[in-house]
This record gives C-alpha cells, sequence and structure tokens, in this order.
C-alpha cells in the first residue's frame, strides 16, 4: 500500500502526525468556500485512488494506534461499548460487512475464509488469527460487533428500524466529537440530533430520517461532518470533560498551528441484510492546522469558513472561544485568490 503504520499517540505525550501522503488524502470537508449544515449526501461507492473513498473502510497509516487507544478506553469505561439484546444479529451483519470488504480490499493484510458457519478471519496488522462459527458467539472472546469494532477504525453505531423510526440501540463509540453512546443509547433519531441547531429548524432531519428510511442493501451512503478539537484527542467525549474541556483556554497565535486540528468524519450508512437495521460507521481524521495550510487552497478556505460561519454553528463546533484567534492566524495564508469547486486539494 506504500506506507507503514505509525507508531503514535492520541493522549499524553501526543506524538499523532500526518505523513504528506495522508495531508494529501485527508477528507477536507469544504467543497465551496461558505458552510452551512446540510445532509450532504452521496452514494458511498468507489472513489479516486488513494483517496479515503477508494474502499469500503479505509485503512490508513494511523490503524494499529488507533486500535491500541481503542484498548485503552474501553479498558477505563466499557460503557463505550454497548448492544442491547435484540441488535445481536445485526452484530454479525456488521461482522460480515467488515471482514468480507477489508478481505476484498486489503488481502495483503486481511484474510476471511468460509466453510459453510465456520469461518477463520486473518488480521495480519494486529496478529490476530480466529476460527469462529458463524452466528454462534460463544465461539468469539467478544460479542460479534465488539469483536470486529475492536479491529475497526471510528466509531460505530448500529440502528434498529420500526414504527417509521430509527433507533440508536447499539454501538462501539469511543472517538466521538463530544456525544455519549451512554446518553443516547434507546433514542429515536430525531432525540439523538436534538442538540444540532438550525438544522431541525430548516428540515434537514426530517428529509434524512425519510431518506434513510428507504435505504437499500448494497447501496451505502456517504457524507461529511466536522469539528475542532484541541490537540490530537480521540476521546473528546462528555464523560472526559474535564481532560479535554479545558485545553480550549490554552489556545493562542503562538501554539495554535500545532495544537488546534480540523476533525472530520467521514459517515457511512449501511443498510444490513438480516436484521434490516442500519449501520453508521463514523471515521474520525485529524489534521493539525499546520499541516492543513501546507495545501494553498484549504488554507485560504478553512479561513473564509470559519470567519463567516453562523455563531450558533461555531458554538455547536465547540470553538466560538478561539474563533478569533482561528480567523487571524489563518488570515496569513489567505491571498484572496478564488478557490475551485470541490474539496480535493490543487495538485
Amino acid at each position: 500500500m506504500g506506507f507503514e503504520f505509525n507508531n503514535e499517540t492520541f493522549r499524553n505525550d501526543f506524538t499523532f502526525r500526518n505523513s504528506e501522503r495522508a495531508i494529501k488524502r485527508f477528507p477536507f470537508p469544504f467543497d465551496r468556500d461558505d458552510y452551512m449544515y446540510s445532509v450532504n449526501m452521496e452514494p458511498h461507492v468507489p472513489g479516486r485512488p488513494g483517496s479515503v473513498f477508494e474502499h469500503a473502510f479505509d485503512v490508513d497509516e494511523h490503524y494499529l494506534a488507533e486500535m491500541r487507544d481503542r484498548a485503552l478506553v474501553l479498558k477505563d469505561d466499557p460503557l463505550r461499548c454497548q448492544s442491547l439484546p435484540h441488535m445481536e444479529l445485526a452484530g454479525w451483519d456488521l461482522l460480515e460487512l467488515i471482514m468480507e470488504s477489508k478481505a476484498r480490499d486489503y488481502p495483503h493484510w486481511f484474510e476471511l475464509h468460509k466453510t459453510g458457519n465456520r469461518w477463520t478471519w486473518i488480521n495480519r496488522p494486529m496478529e490476530i488469527e480466529q476460527t469462529f462459527t458463524f452466528l454462534d458467539p460463544s465461539t468469539l472472546p467478544y460479542g460479534p460487533m465488539e469483536y470486529i469494532t475492536r479491529q475497526a477504525q471510528g466509531d460505530f453505531t448500529l440502528q434498529d428500524q420500526r414504527d417509521e423510526n430509527l433507533w440508536i440501540e447499539a454501538g462501539m463509540v469511543t472517538t466521538q466529537a463530544d456525544w455519549s453512546l451512554d446518553f443516547d443509547i434507546g433514542m429515536s433519531f430525531h432525540e439523538w440530533h436534538a442538540p444540532v441547531p438550525l438544522a431541525h429548524e430548516k428540515g434537514v432531519f426530517d428529509r434524512a430520517l425519510k431518506f434513510l428510511l428507504k435505504l437499500q442493501h448494497g447501496a451505502p451512503v456517504r457524507r461529511f461532518n466536522w469539528t475542532m478539537t484541541v490537540d490530537p484527542l480521540l476521546d473528546t467525549s462528555p464523560e472526559n470533560y474535564p481532560k479535554w474541556g479545558p485545553t480550549k483556554a490554552e489556545i493562542n497565535l503562538d501554539n495554535i498551528g500545532h495544537r488546534q486540528h480540523l476533525r472530520v468524519e467521514l459517515q457511512t450508512l449501511w443498510r444490513l441484510p438480516r436484521s434490516n437495521a442500519i449501520a453508521f460507521p463514523i471515521r474520525c481524521y485529524l489534521i493539525k492546522f499546520e499541516e492543513l495550510v501546507t495545501q494553498p487552497k484549504w488554507a485560504r478556505r478553512l479561513h473564509r469558513v470559519v470567519r463567516d460561519l453562523h455563531p450558533d454553528l461555531a458554538a455547536y463546533k465547540g470553538f466560538l472561544r478561539n474563533r478569533e484567534t482561528m480567523v487571524k492566524w489563518l488570515s496569513q495564508f489567505d491571498d484572496g485568490l478564488p478557490t475551485s469547486p470541490g474539496w480535493w486539494p490543487e495538485d
């Protein structure tokens, strides 16, 4: 694949970094010079070679470090992974989806061998080889959802569909942007999204729910979401707010380039075949401002987005306090030239 897995940390000494390759393929979420919350949904089909869209589930240089960090979070707080009893079949669906996708797209790292319901899964980067019986949880060290999501980057939730609604009733959530699985589990679609400003008044979530209830197996979709994070901290959960919330007061013009990160979620949605549930993987990507501004188009555009963003959205995204500092620092990279359409960097 042309890269090695980074030996890095997302806590304490924060040695996380993006290689030049990782910067170039970062999923920059702004396709224009302004932003307003929208569904921005598109088919999740194979995209540009080398991009985060190339495969169903992106595996990049941060894989092993992210899996180590997930294990640390779960050791401290096992409730970051929960599944209500009726969601076990959906967990098997998700396990099959991830195993088959990774074995197909990354055969040098992952293998899946099936003999009837007797399956063998090989994960070379994590040095795992597991033979188990599909649909028999006693043959795995964890439940099916937890087993496979301990080996997959990003967060995962499973939504049960009933009563013309979606209900979040299972998940592995350790890299979230200030929301809590333990608080949200059992909520309906609108309840889960209640904190988002402006979008409800515009009917965004009414349209999104109507669309998702009709989601078909074999036709996954994707969208971007984004926020800001001080330091490359994956676990910005409400449970750990005392650890990361105060760091916002530490940002200034001298350290913002290194410490302030744009946090982007590549969200995909999949209809699962046996359970009819919807899987919602939420893959988190981080890039520090000093890495991002190496791409002139992104530097110009981020300055304009942050400068002109509605104050309610800036508050919801968590950076209203530091907005003026961000604008001032980013302005030095904005020469006023027009930017080209779309989010790809200008090669």
